[in-house]
């Protein structure tokens, strides 16, 4: 279901490649959403949190590096949404998590999904403009 389209290509081969990586997170949060032999998901949903959040703080720093390197002017902009998503992530409750767990996994796919449809392809495709 998850994976990365040409659409989605920056055309910045580092930049790309990391973004399958991510594509690759959010094909294993969606598994494990729509995986009904997984009783108790508490722990995948966790570690798919961490996860999420250490690899997406490393594209992050590339990213930005990447954009300092060629003195992007939208750099601050990106430098705002990139920090968001941390927030977001390392606000997430583990006891609303656990409590919640078929919400909490909904939650994090659009989450997830919502940014790969728009940070990508509204903003950093235009890294490469």
């Amino acid at each position: 279901m998850y994976e990365m389209k040409d659409e989605y290509l920056t055309g910045i081969q580092q930049i790309d490649e990391e973004h399958k990586v991510l594509f690759e997170i959010a094909e294993e949060i969606y598994q494990l959403c729509v995986n009904d032999f997984v009783p108790d998901k508490y722990d995948h949903i966790t570690e798919l949190i961490r996860r999420l959040r250490d690899y997406a703080a490393f594209h992050f720093k590339s990213e930005e590096d990447y954009m300092e390197s060629i003195q992007y002017k939208k750099m601050f902009t990106q430098k705002v949404q990139h920090d968001s998503f941390i927030r977001k992530l390392d606000s997430m409750d583990l006891d609303i998590v656990d409590a919640n767990q078929t919400e909490t996994i909904e939650s994090l796919l659009k989450f997830i999904t919502d940014w790969l449809i728009e940070h990508i392809l509204e903003t950093d495709k235009q890294i490469a403009e």
